[in-house]
C-alpha cells in the first residue's frame, strides 16, 4: 500500500478513476463529479485525504473542471505507470459494462480492472449499471474482475441478477443509488426556484436523445411537447446532457413543433459542461421529461416531478426506485396522454413532492455507502 503520510499525521491515499469521462457527457461528468464530493466528504469523515487520479479522454479539461490529476485512458504506458502508483481503483459508475455502445467498451473496461489486480491494488466496483451484455462470452472477463475486486456495488437490481448469474456470488454485490442522487447544487444556489410557478409560465425542461435513426423517437416527442404547448402556456427548455448530440437532437426537435398555443414557447439552453450547471437548470423546470438516466436522477435530486421517456431498461430501473413507470417509450408515444401525464403534474406539483420525499431521501443518503466502504477498507488495509 503505497500510503503517503502529511505532516499533520494523517493518511493520503491516491485511487484512479476509471469511466466516460473527458467526452462533454453531462451525465458522466455529474458521476465523476459526485464520486470526487463523496470521497472527499467521506475522507473528512474517517480522517484522511482522498488524492483521485482520474482516467480521461481530456485530462486537460477535466483538471481544469475538477482540480484533480488527470491522465490520458488510451495511453498503455501512462496507464500502467499510474495506476502502479496508486493505491487501488475506482471503475465507475455508469453503464461501463456493457456492449451496446460498442464490442469494445466491456474489453476496455474490464482490462482497466484486470491491470490493476495484476499490479496487487485492490479495485471497487461503484454504483455501476451492467448490462446489457449481447456476448455472452464476456460473460466470463466480467465474472473474473468482478470476483477479484474489493468492493462490488451496482445501481440497481437488475444489474445484480445479472451478475449473479454470470457467477459473482450475490452476496458479494451491494446495491446503491447512482451517485448522481448525491450532487449537491453550486455553492451560492440553494435558493434556486425548485416547482412552484406561481404566476410565471411553467418550465418544462426537456432532455432528448437521438435513438432511432429514422428520428421517429423524436417526431414523436415533438408531437407530444406541442400538444401541451398548445393546451396551456408552457416553457419548454431543452437541456442537452451531451453535447453536440443532445444540442441537434433537440434543434430538429423544437423543428418539429409546430404553431404553439398563445403564452408558449420554445428555446435551448446551453449550460455549459459543468454538471452542478446543468444540476442548476434542471432545479428550476416545474417538470422534468427526461431520455437521459441523469436528467431524471437530476430532476430527482431537486424534487422536480419527472415524465421518463425509454429508450434502455436502465430508464425503466431508476424510475421503479421512485414508484413509477415510463410515460412513454421511443417505439410508442400517445400525444394526448401525455399531455395529460403532463398537466397532472404541473397542476399536482406539491402533491408529487410530498408523496416522493421518503423515497428521495432515502436514495440520497445511500448514494454514499460505496464512498464509505472505500475508505473503510483503504484506512483498514494500511493498518495491517
Amino acid at each position: 500500500m503505497a500510503e503517503i503520510r502529511q505532516a499533520g499525521g494523517s493518511p493520503t491515499f491516491r485511487i484512479a478513476i476509471s469511466g466516460y469521462y473527458g467526452f462533454r457527457n453531462s451525465g458522466d461528468e455529474a458521476v465523476l463529479k459526485s464520486i470526487l464530493l463523496a470521497l472527499e466528504a467521506e475522507g473528512r469523515e474517517q480522517g484522511v485525504r482522498i488524492k483521485p487520479v482520474v482516467l480521461s479522454g481530456d485530462p486537460a479539461t477535466t483538471e481544469s473542471m475538477y482540480g484533480v490529476q488527470a491522465v490520458g485512458r488510451m495511453s498503455p504506458a501512462g496507464l500502467l505507470r499510474t495506476i502502479a502508483g496508486c493505491d487501488g481503483l475506482i471503475s465507475g459508475g455508469g453503464s461501463l459494462l456493457q456492449d451496446v455502445t460498442g464490442s469494445k467498451t466491456i474489453p476496455y473496461y474490464a482490462g482497466i480492472l484486470k491491470l490493476a489486480q495484476l499490479l496487487g491494488k485492490p479495485t471497487f466496483i461503484y454504483a455501476q449499471g451492467v448490462g446489457p451484455v449481447l456476448n455472452r462470452r464476456m460473460d466470463g472477463l466480467i465474472r473474473h474482475v468482478m470476483t477479484r475486486s474489493a468492493y462490488v456495488s451496482v445501481r440497481d437490481a437488475e444489474s445484480a441478477e445479472l451478475l449473479g448469474r454470470m457467477g459473482v456470488p450475490r452476496e458479494r454485490i451491494g446495491i446503491v443509488p447512482d451517485p448522481v442522487m448525491g450532487l449537491p447544487l453550486p455553492i451560492g444556489a440553494a435558493d434556486a426556484a425548485s416547482g412552484g410557478a406561481g404566476d410565471r409560465t411553467p418550465v418544462v425542461g426537456i432532455s432528448l436523445r437521438r435513438w432511432r435513426k429514422d428520428g421517429a423517437d423524436l417526431a414523436r416527442a415533438a408531437e407530444a411537447l406541442g400538444e401541451l404547448a398548445r393546451r396551456r402556456p408552457v416553457r419548454l427548455r431543452f437541456l442537452p446532457f451531451h453535447v453536440p448530440a443532445d444540442a441537434e437532437a433537440s434543434r430538429e426537435t423544437i423543428e418539429r413543433l409546430g404553431e404553439l398555443g398563445p403564452g408558449s414557447s420554445a428555446e435551448l439552453a446551453e449550460p455549459g459542461d459543468d454538471p452542478q450547471r446543468m444540476l442548476l437548470e434542471v432545479s428550476r423546470c416545474d417538470l422534468l421529461v427526461g431520455m437521459r438516466l441523469h436528467a431524471l436522477i437530476y430532476a430527482a435530486g431537486q424534487r422536480v416531478p419527472m415524465l421518463g421517456i425509454s429508450y434502455d431498461p436502465k430508464i425503466d430501473q431508476f424510475l421503479a426506485r421512485l414508484e413509477e413507470r415510463p410515460a412513454a417509450t421511443t417505439e410508442a408515444m400517445d400525444a394526448s396522454a401525455f399531455a395529460d401525464a403532463a398537466e397532472r403534474l404541473l397542476d399536482g406539483s406539491d402533491a408529487w413532492r410530498a408523496d416522493k420525499a421518503p423515497l428521495i431521501d432515502r436514495l440520497q443518503r445511500e448514494a454514499a455507502w460505496p464512498a464509505q466502504h472505500i475508505v473503510r477498507h483503504l484506512r483498514q488495509k494500511a493498518k495491517r
